[in-house]
């Protein structure tokens, strides 16, 4: 058997696109503010967040952030909450 996955995300099963959902999930963003970012639609990006949430084994989004905060996914700099890029 190979060696466990360096990254956190990958442990978890999560995709490239997934983490980058989780990313601003974590920012606070909603699924419209997530779906423009990405330039994806807003049900794209809500059946992303249904996803990460059910590999995450959690209930809500507030949950879900908490986990990538845990596991130290995204660096402090980059949560930048109500920020416009």
């Amino acid at each position: 058997p190979g060696s466990p996955p360096a990254d956190p995300a990958e442990a978890l099963g999560l995709t490239g696109r997934e983490r980058d959902v989780l990313r601003l999930v974590s920012d606070g963003r909603t699924n419209r503010q997530i779906a423009e970012e990405l330039f994806i639609s807003p049900k794209t990006a809500s059946v992303h967040v249904s996803n990460i949430l059910a590999k995450l084994g959690v209930s809500g989004r507030g949950e879900a952030a908490a986990v990538a905060h845990r596991l130290a996914l995204f660096p402090a700099e980059r949560l930048t909450s109500g920020s416009t890029e």
